[in-house]
């Protein structure tokens, strides 16, 4: 599959994003925020006073203060390859996914955050992109707006690669977390892997800042321990998330090398 599209292509794209977010395609600001937690776009409106829109799909809020929109586009590789397909018909410049994946690292602690540069393509959606021997890697100037809002902040943040898996319930399978091992993996989550390979393809700016909610290879996630994260980190990791758009679209804007030139 090629990166040119046909007319007749992007006007079903763009007819698709309307019908699943529930608003005009010109409404979207040209930076986004995708995340698969309708909890982050109802905090991000509630503190600016947004309306909030749904389609069939997605749920989105566009702050025009910020010149920012943010887009749950719920659970899994099937949807990250859909956001992608369709948001790259339109004019966005930055994006990126605030997301959240389990820490495999003993010395990490819930809340802490990790940076993906890449992730490994276990999930099988990213096949439909690209050949299995190219790498899924995250956009490095969004990645290194990522980290120089980290450093300002003074926040703990870890780098690595993750693991994108279709299995959820992993945890109760001693082979897979024996493979999963193998990897070296610094975390894992859903959808990082089909995500970096359908941008690239697409030519679609984005980089990713996960939030580490839990320890599977200790402690398995628990309807408690999820909304505790919700509570203590989530206000924390928006905010995060629209200061590091704001600063890439500073380095863009200052030509640093990075970002596509059709984003820029």
């Amino acid at each position: 599959m090629s990166f040119s599209r046909s007319p007749e292509e992007t006007e079903i794209a763009r007819q698709s994003l309307e019908r699943y977010s529930g608003c005009e395609a010109s409404e979207f600001f040209p930076n986004l925020i995708l995340t698969n937690f309708p909890r982050y776009v109802d905090h991000f409106a509630k503190e600016r006073g947004l309306q909030i829109k749904e389609g069939s799909m997605f749920k989105v809020a566009h702050c025009p203060k910020d010149e920012i929109s943010i887009l749950d586009f719920k659970i899994g590789s099937p949807a990250a390859a859909l956001v992608i397909d369709i948001c790259s018909c339109i004019p966005i410049r930055a994006s990126l996914l605030l997301g959240m994946c389990g820490g495999l690292r003993r010395r990490y602690h819930v809340g802490e955050y990790l940076v993906p540069v890449a992730a490994i393509r276990a999930e099988g959606t990213s096949d439909f992109y690209f050949p299995i021997e190219v790498p899924a890697l995250a956009n490095f100037l969004m990645q290194r707006a990522v980290s120089e809002v980290l450093d300002q902040e003074q926040s703990t943040y870890h780098i690595g690669i993750t693991y994108t898996t279709n299995t959820r319930f992993w945890e109760f399978n001693e082979d897979f977390k024996t493979r999963l091992k193998m990897t070296k993996a610094q975390g894992i989550e859903m959808e990082c892997a089909t995500l970096f390979a359908a941008s690239y393809k697409r030519k679609f700016t984005l980089g990713a800042l996960l939030l580490i909610s839990d320890l599977p290879l200790s402690e398995v996630k628990t309807k408690e321990s999820s909304q505790r994260v919700y509570n203590e980190h989530m206000p924390d990791h928006i905010e995060k998330g629209v200061k590091i758009l704001k600063f890439a679209r500073e380095m863009q804007a200052k030509s640093i090398k990075g970002a596509y030139h059709r984003n820029i």
